[in-house]
């Protein structure tokens, strides 16, 4: 499966969260993202978008200050609870 890039280097919280909630929306279930930041408060926010929204945080590494998070997109969109 392919992968989309997001750049939000230079951005911070709680920017590099919502522009890639916003480019999760216009993908596939099942895609991936891969999201490039360097606001440290970032690692946080990403692990909370995950355990909060279902997409899956499948890769995070750091270097020199330059965070890489590739997020999975959840294969359903969530059933509403009556």
């Amino acid at each position: 499966m392919s992968e989309t890039m997001l750049d939000v280097q230079g951005l911070t919280c709680p920017l590099p969260v919502l522009k890639a909630n916003k480019a999760l929306r216009s993908l596939p279930p099942g895609a991936r993202l891969v999201v490039l930041a360097t606001d440290p408060a970032s690692v946080k926010d990403f692990q909370a978008y995950s355990r909060e929204t279902g997409h899956a945080l499948v890769g995070f590494s750091e270097q020199a200050g330059q965070y890489r998070f590739t997020l999975r997109k959840r294969d359903a969109e969530p059933v509403a609870e009556a």
